[in-house]
């Protein structure tokens, strides 16, 4: 049997497990094991007397992947970021950022939904987690929806949705696994995301308007609050832009040389949200609840990035992501059709997988076949099938993804974000969350469409470092 054809087994029975609801990091670990001895193994000719030899070599393999990359510097990015989303949440910054935005926007149709919206996208900027930005928002926005009028099941939908930006803002855990995985540079990574997460609010923003206005019922306006009022609730939320733009300034400073890493930026943002929450009173239960919060879920991704590793070093040693890559290429049809052939299975896959294990799983073989797709890594822009150099088409392809992942966390029957709001409110099933975030799987599809369709949208800002 040859190396493609283990590989092809290995992954299949992975996929059966994981379909039959196994957590993608044991499937994933628990094949790539298997893999590696079977591989060992066969290399050896199934020699009876040489099967403990092939398990040592394969234990020893097993046992340092994921330590050499789980020490990376790059990943204590991840709990860095969740902490400062906690801590801003315990500090009560998210209720003062979505106390302005109502102020200031409650007044259009829709305008407490897309108030949600814009809350979201802000905490985002400082949180990184999709599900504790779901979490917050489903106790802070929904009573607040309930109160004027509006549909329970569309009001759970926006904050489902609003949830899933924090997937793309910066900073953002997925967005910096992409990076390790991919071997890309995280600073750019994480600057190609604000423009396509701002734009992805804003198209939220005019669907839920839409919406208002042709189904008046829906989302009433909410008036009544004076410009004194307004201009009063914009001071409490200012220090979330203040964390926002220290990050920025730490990843890329448009004036001069970097304040320092990605990696210090995040330490520095969660220290001072630190300083703001205990100066907001925060006592040390609240401390310990951001923290254990913090450690529940850098422990869960890091779990998940643990297994899949075994199981891509499996891959590598399969060579099977060059050789889809090779069949990727030799197919006949256009490149652009190809790449949007990929990402309708992202949406697929996604119905079945959380978003973390999908991307995990699927780039170490995926993004070669893209790369390879646009002409390859070193690839000039004038040269390229997508008009890009490699560096470009890696990060246009990289907003790509995790914007697909952003739609996985909505759709059923997984759709994270959907049992996160309904686990946070009681008098809603899971049911009416999946039917009041429908009408942002069309946001969505346009979303992704126009960022396919005009690259300039992700590439300009990271063109600029």
């Amino acid at each position: 049997m040859t190396e493609i054809e283990i590989g092809l087994w290995v992954t299949g029975a992975m996929l059966v497990m994981v379909f039959m609801g196994m957590r993608v990091a044991f499937a994933a670990g628990m094949a790539g094991f298997i893999g590696l001895v079977w591989l060992r193994w066969n290399g050896f000719g199934y020699d009876p007397e040489r099967f403990w030899k092939a398990l040592e070599i394969s234990v020893k393999v097993a046992g340092q992947v994921p330590h050499s990359k789980v020490s990376a510097q790059a990943l204590s990015l991840i709990p860095t970021f969740i902490l400062i989303g906690y801590l801003a949440y315990y500090a009560n910054l998210t209720t003062a950022l979505f106390e302005a935005a109502k102020r200031w926007i409650a007044w259009v149709p829709g305008g407490l939904a897309v108030s949600t919206v814009f809350a979201t996208a802000g905490f985002a900027a400082v949180s990184g987690a999709s599900v504790a930005t779901a979490a917050v928002f489903a106790r802070i926005a929904i009573p607040e929806m309930l109160k004027v009028g509006y549909d329970k099941r569309f009001a759970a939908g926006v904050v489902a949705a609003g949830g899933t930006l924090a997937s793309l803002i910066p900073p953002s855990a997925i967005l910096v696994i992409y990076a390790i995985i991919v071997e890309q540079d995280v600073g750019k990574l994480l600057l190609a995301g604000f423009i396509p997460g701002a734009f992805s609010a804003l198209v939220y923003a005019a669907l839920i308007i839409g919406i208002a206005v042709i189904f008046k019922t829906v989302g009433p306006p909410v008036g009544g609050f004076t410009w004194r009022e307004r201009l009063v609730s914009l001071p409490p939320a200012l220090p979330i832009v203040a964390v926002v733009v220290i990050i920025i300034f730490f990843v890329y400073n448009p004036f001069g040389d970097a304040w320092g890493t990605p990696t210090e930026g995040g330490a520095v943002g969660a220290f001072i949200v630190f300083l703001m929450a205990l100066f907001r009173g925060m006592r040390l239960r609240e401390l310990k609840d951001a923290l254990l919060e913090t450690a529940k879920l850098t422990v869960m991704i890091f779990t998940i990035i643990w297994g899949v590793l075994i199981y891509v070093r499996f891959l590598g040693f399969a060579d099977l992501p060059g050789a889809f890559a090779d069949w990727i290429t030799s197919l006949s049809y256009p490149p652009l059709l190809i790449l949007i052939c990929i990402l309708l299975a992202y949406a697929v896959l996604g119905m079945f997988m959380d978003a973390i294990g999908m991307l995990l799983l699927t780039l170490p073989v995926v993004y070669p076949a893209v790369m390879a797709l646009n002409g390859g890594e070193d690839v000039l822009a004038a040269d390229s099938a997508f008009g890009m150099s490699g560096t470009m088409c890696a990060i246009w392809f990289g907003i790509l993804v995790v914007k697909m992942a952003e739609f996985c966390l909505i759709t059923p029957p997984i759709g994270l974000n959907c049992f996160v709001v309904a686990g946070v409110r009681e008098d809603l099933s899971v049911q009416d969350v999946f039917r009041g975030v429908t009408p942002f799987f069309i946001a969505d599809a346009v979303t992704i469409a126009l960022l396919v369709a005009f690259p300039a949208i992700v590439l300009w800002l990271p063109s600029l470092a």
